[in-house]
């Protein structure tokens, strides 16, 4: 009589705790530049959009806890400049340089149509991993500000 353990492959595995924070910041990133989109879409067909996030209350009375859904409010990352419209990259409250150098930090464009398409472009751009350095540089100017 064979043991039904010993018909099965044992192996000595580590489990993977911990995520990458580069992989964390893109996906940071990535989830805001979809927010943007949504907005710009939004704007463009006259309509308004309200972002929805999950928070847990307690009921100071019962002192049951709950998770609501309540709305958020979502800041723009353009601006107008004369007659264009500038589109910068956020990171917190910190604004994200778009070269290596750091000396551009917006994309003007015409109208609209052409602020989504430079929103969906910034998202292929960050899930490819082209603006890590710029994220993890503003990251930890975020960050700084906490530490006192």
């Amino acid at each position: 009589m064979s043991s039904i353990l010993g018909s099965l492959k044992l192996v000595n595995a580590k489990r993977n705790i911990g995520t990458d924070p580069v992989i964390t910041r893109r996906h940071k990133m990535c989830e805001k530049v979809r927010e943007q989109i949504a907005l710009a879409t939004a704007l463009k067909a006259g309509d308004t959009f309200t972002a929805k996030r999950l928070r847990r209350v307690r009921d100071d009375a019962t002192g049951v806890s709950q998770v609501v859904e309540v709305t958020k409010k979502v800041k723009e990352w353009w601006f107008f400049s004369g007659d264009k419209v500038c589109v910068q990259l956020r990171y917190g409250s910190k604004v994200v340089p778009l070269t290596a150098k750091g000396d551009k930090n917006s994309i003007e464009v015409r109208d609209a149509d052409e602020m989504i398409d430079v929103l969906q472009k910034l998202e292929q751009a960050i899930t490819a991993g082209e603006l890590d350095a710029q994220i993890q540089t503003a990251s930890e100017l975020l960050r700084a500000k906490f530490k006192k």
